[in-house]
């Protein structure tokens, strides 16, 4: 085992995003070009493109969309050793259409797909060597056994020392028709000490709960240490157990906000890593405000430049390229 506990580990799905583009001129078809992505696969990159050592844990199509997806983790420099592959799904695609505001809407090619395939025993232990933080998301709890590897995994993370952290990130249309999504998406928010969530994942929960109050104080009896609340680019709400306020965001001309919440959280998991945070020692850090108002502007700033490009993988800042765009505010 590693000496070092630096690694942001992400689990579950990377896909192919087709962004779709308007026709050139009347008449003509519209044209749909390939992006690399996957919330988890785009929080690894993210936290590459920082400086950090990431690492995704997933299982990929033996098909030209998974060597695409794997050659572009490699490039961003994440670490794939803990990737599988399989011939009995393809690689999960998605089309993406923007609004005139970059706001954008799915059409998801899934399931079938490779990503669904990954199971407990494909974990070993090399996937949690050095892990500082195990990182997932609700696209790998749609079905039940790569459900049940997601809790899995989260569990051996938390055995092992590391920190959990979960992005809600829910698909509606993910989910097999008719589906309750809360039961097993209940069952990963309480195994994780970091969670985010948006604004209309938050009262999806609080439906769940009956109780606009109760999402927060059960995340709170569970593991949770912080709770991040986005809302596009209003300020952003967090939680601690023993406080609570708001962060601003950064004002930019957004021309696409497909992988910004992953920008945001990439950015906000490398800046706990790079403190040394633990379990222990993360609420400590929580309870000094400039340090949390640190660790939130920067990942305001990962987040709104991420808006400002086209794609997911192809979105995640640099340092340098934040320090250009917003100088020692970021």
């Amino acid at each position: 085992m590693s000496a070092t506990r630096d690694v942001i580990a992400c689990f579950g799905e990377a896909l192919v995003d087709f962004l779709a583009r308007p026709a050139s001129e009347p008449g003509t078809p519209r044209q749909f070009v390939e992006y690399a992505g996957g919330a988890p696969a785009n929080v690894a990159v993210a936290v590459a493109r920082l400086g950090g050592h990431a690492r995704f844990i997933g299982m990929l199509g033996e098909d030209l969309f998974g060597e695409m997806l794997a050659a572009q983790l490699r490039d961003a420099g994440v670490d794939t050793g803990c990737v599988r592959r399989t011939a009995d799904a393809k690689t999960a695609l998605a089309f993406v259409s923007l609004d005139a505001q970059g706001e954008r809407s799915f059409s998801f090619y899934r399931p079938p797909a490779a990503d669904l395939l990954f199971r407990a025993e494909d974990f070993d232990d090399a996937c949690f060597d050095g892990v500082a933080v195990f990182h997932v998301c609700s696209n790998s709890l749609t079905e039940p056994a790569i459900a049940e590897a997601t809790l899995a995994g989260m569990r051996r993370a938390r055995a092992a020392g590391a920190l959990v952290s979960m992005d809600l990130n829910l698909r509606p249309a993910l989910w097999p028709h008719g589906a309750d999504p809360a039961p097993r998406v209940w069952a990963a928010l309480e195994q994780a000490d970091l969670v985010k969530l948006c604004v209309s994942e938050l009262d999806f929960l609080a439906r769940t709960e009956g109780d606009a109050d109760a999402p927060l104080r059960r995340l709170g009896n569970a593991h949770a240490q912080c709770v991040l609340v986005t809302d596009g680019a209003a300020p952003i709400r967090w939680f601690t157990r023993t406080r609570q306020g708001i962060a601003p965001t950064f004002t930019v001309a957004a021309i696409d906000t497909t992988a910004a919440g992953d920008a945001f959280v990439g950015g906000w998991l490398q800046s706990l890593v790079e403190q040394r945070l633990t379990r222990t020692t993360l609420g400590d850090f929580l309870e000094q405000p400039e340090h949390l108002a640190a660790a939130l502007r920067h990942a305001a700033a990962c987040g709104a430049l991420a808006t400002t490009r086209h794609g997911a993988f192809a979105a995640m800042p640099t340092r340098a390229e934040l320090e250009r765009a917003f100088g020692a505010a970021a």
